[in-house]
């Protein structure tokens, strides 16, 4: 079992910044991808951004050049950095770690809510 704790939501102004954490624990495997997914009311959830164990990462297009995806190994955390926030990136914010086993396995955090105002 992985539980994943999320924090550093809130409410913000349009072209404001926020910074999202996520800390892991339990049984985690060497080799995993740690990511956000967001969903908007009505809207189905979708990849933010993306970080594999060995740091590479992927962003969805709507965010890259604004937002920054990082990790701490040794930890086993992962933050994603918010800048020049619109109030399109209004949704709650998930966090997410995939294990990769055979098969993968996906565990998620509890989601935190983003709010970026007009």
């Amino acid at each position: 079992q992985v539980q994943l704790v999320e924090s550093g939501g809130g409410l913000v102004q349009a072209g404001g910044s926020l910074t999202l954490s996520c800390a892991a624990s339990g049984r985690i495997l060497r080799f995993n991808t740690m990511g956000w997914y967001r969903q908007a009311p009505g809207k189905q959830r979708e990849l933010v951004a993306i970080i594999g164990s060995g740091g590479s990462a992927n962003y969805a297009d709507s965010v890259k050049g604004r937002f920054t995806i990082s990790r701490d190994n040794a930890k086993n955390t992962v933050s994603l950095q918010m800048n020049s926030l619109k109030p399109e990136d209004t949704a709650v914010y998930y966090c997410n770690i995939r294990l990769l086993s055979v098969p993968p396995y996906d565990y998620w955090g509890q989601g935190t809510q983003v709010t970026v105002s007009s």
